[in-house]
């Protein structure tokens, strides 16, 4: 399958230019390549030894954060509406109509055109903001949401915010109970750890807040599709029963035990506070961040009250604004990207070894060394691991995790032997935390109850986390490269789930990159590291399905458009796609071949003279058909790191 693009036939001509090159000046033109690249990563590293790039999203982001200031800062009893974060609020609906569409909407993802919720939400922000309904950008808007079916295609989030203000009938919002907490058997726990991080404060919301008002009385009763019945969300028959079920809690929220609900809010909130501590915020991400917000509000915590403040001020560390831009990031990537940028560098064989000191010491002083939610499932596991943020102690991540094992490879900090004792503490957490079908999830063990994913709010495609391809073989790598013995029953176990889990095009999917190249190029890597035996037809397959998807420019590209359809869609080529797919056709034996040689001089060509690399379509994924990512590193240190695997040693 190729992707025809505009410059086609000028990069045929630069391809066979560089098939004309001598060895020995290609392998200049690679190193100088890979010396670049590492020199504008290095340029980019803080004095205190780590990475961070930007981390962006789609306009959701923007639109809720108007929706929060009209919760913390309610309207004048004349309806006139003047908060104290105004230059925001106009900054933010700049930003949301730079990115309106031609077609009047919003997307979730460069090139997938218009989606509901996230027109939906900007629309209703632009409109409580004081933006003209009848200007034509609210026009085409309003036009665009209700050619996508209106609110009623919405998903349990956009209704579910809008009825927090009156916007959307209760009736048809699910309900989220604060009793969930009190449910015998750690229910909780059995969904994932970003949702139970959002529904616990949301659940407190739900409970005591009344809806609060908006400017003048605005609603957006025009969003609600004509003829068009009002309706829970329905996907399959199970979830008649909990429409059933729903329709009790609402029941119960009307008649039911006072004490046991003030029981359940209590419990709550205490289960809420207790996992701000030694975090950038609840979870330390957007969303739950912000209902974080909004439950300590209508528990009646003052304005100043430091458990309020703190919760705003770690809120607003998410903002990249200047005087004319105003965005939000849904949380921050310090560990990951740092762990990448170091091995990438040690990789290439980068020989400033006092940059990479200074890595390896920030990294050793970022160990999680409490336990988190994960301990439920583990309760005699000894703490370790590295999460995604600065801080989030009770959420190490076992992807960060297996990534900075690998950095340290290379970053050897100022003291060996501690280094030597958090390593081996981070092996085993990650032994510890492998799930029952031999497989590795992000953040928990075994959270693949299906059940859960019937209820009404699991419409966000995130309620559980369970096992992945991508993960498994990161952890396969770093298990085997940090000294595991290959025959250890976990790598075994590892490398049959990555047998079961191949698509029959040879791909795997890939949970938190885009999509079926990110998942292949980290299980064929899996494999190769742990020499695992008898699965050479395993990876042939996968090699082929790299070979088959190259674009015709010699790049990679992939749609997030894939995850709908369960199968890869194409897309132009993107450098860290690029360099993904090189990494898996290294892996599975493919360093010289015509191909790959194509794939690497796509690199070259499309670098620029800083050293970096340009990639507009997003290639990080959040929540697959919900919410995507833009990591803005990625598009410099994965290239880099193909270099270095791909290139001659510098």
């Amino acid at each position: 399958m190729e992707w025809i693009t505009p410059g086609t036939r000028r990069n045929r001509k630069a391809i066979l230019a560089a098939a004309l090159e001598s060895s020995s000046e290609r392998h200049a033109r690679i190193r100088h390549a890979g010396r670049s690249a590492a020199d504008a990563l290095l340029r980019q590293q803080a004095p205190e030894g780590f990475w961070c790039g930007k981390l962006t999203a789609d306009s959701t982001l923007e639109s809720d954060y108007i929706l929060l200031q009209l919760w913390l800062y309610p309207p004048a009893e004349d309806g006139s509406w003047n908060p104290p974060s105004r230059g925001r609020i106009d900054k933010a609906v700049q930003s949301l109509l730079a990115r309106q569409q031609p077609d009047g909407g919003w997307w979730i993802y460069p090139g997938g055109g218009s989606e509901v919720n996230a027109t939906a939400r900007a629309y209703t922000a632009m409109k409580l903001a004081g933006v003209d309904p009848n200007c034509e950008p609210m026009r085409r808007a309003r036009d665009r949401v209700l050619a996508l079916g209106g609110l009623q295609a919405s998903n349990s989030y956009t209704k579910i915010n809008f009825n927090l203000f009156g916007m959307y009938p209760r009736k048809y919002v699910p309900s989220v109970p604060p009793e969930i907490v009190l449910v015998p058997g750690d229910l909780i726990y059995e969904m994932s750890s970003w949702t139970r991080a959002i529904i616990v404060p949301l659940s407190i919301v739900q409970a005591i807040a009344k809806p609060k008002s908006t400017p003048y009385g605005v609603n957006v009763d025009e969003l609600l599709c004509p003829n068009k019945k009002l309706s829970m969300p329905k996907r399959d028959a199970m979830s008649v029963l909990f429409h059933h079920v729903d329709k009790g809690v609402k029941i119960w929220e009307r008649r039911g035990w006072k004490n046991i609900r003030a029981r359940a809010i209590r419990e709550a909130e205490r289960w809420m506070l207790e996992r701000t501590r030694y975090t950038d915020g609840l979870g330390a991400i957007y969303p739950s961040m912000m209902y974080h917000i909004m439950a300590l509000e209508s528990m009646g915590y003052s304005q100043d009250h430091p458990d309020l403040l703190e919760a705003i001020r770690h809120f607003e560390n998410l903002i990249l604004e200047s005087d004319d831009s105003f965005q939000f990031q849904p949380c921050v990537s310090p560990v990951w990207d740092t762990a990448i940028c170091a091995f990438a560098l040690g990789e290439l064989g980068h020989e400033d070894t006092d940059k990479l000191r200074t890595t390896a010491d920030w990294l050793l002083s970022k160990e999680v060394r409490r336990k988190g939610d994960w301990s439920v499932k583990r309760p005699d596991l000894e703490p370790s691991g590295w999460a995604f943020e600065f801080a989030n102690e009770f959420y190490p991540d076992i992807d960060d995790t297996a990534m900075v094992l690998l950095s340290l490879l290379h970053a050897k900090a100022t003291d060996p032997v501690r280094q030597a004792r958090v390593e081996q503490r981070a092996i085993t957490w990650l032994l510890g935390m492998q799930s029952s079908d031999g497989g590795w999830a992000a953040f928990d063990v075994d959270n693949n109850w299906n059940l859960l994913n019937k209820v009404p709010f699991a419409d966000h495609n995130a309620m559980l986390d369970p096992t992945c391809p991508d993960i498994t073989g990161r952890v396969l790598e770093a298990l085997a490269r940090t000294g595991l013995p290959l025959d250890h029953p976990a790598i075994l176990r590892g490398i049959k789930y990555l047998e079961r889990s191949q698509e029959r095009d040879g791909s795997w999917y890939g949970r938190w990159g885009v999509n079926y190249i990110y998942g292949t190029f980290l299980a064929l890597r899996g494999l190769q590291w742990t020499r695992a035996q008898d699965v050479s037809e395993t990876v042939r397959k996968a090699a082929e399905f790299l070979r088959l998807v190259q674009n015709a420019d010699g790049g990679w590209g992939e749609s997030c458009t894939g995850y709908r359809a369960n199968h890869y869609v194409p897309a132009r080529s993107t450098p860290s796609q690029t360099a993904w797919a090189l990494l898996g056709l290294a892996a599975a034996g493919e360093t010289d071949s015509s191909i790959v040689q194509r794939g690497l001089d796509w690199l070259l060509q499309h670098q620029r003279a800083d050293g970096h690399w340009d990639e507009e379509l997003m290639t990080g994924t959040g929540f697959p058909n919900v919410f995507y990512l833009t990591y803005h590193m990625y598009r410099d240190y994965f290239p880099l790191l193909a270099l270095a695997v791909l290139g001659p040693k510098q």
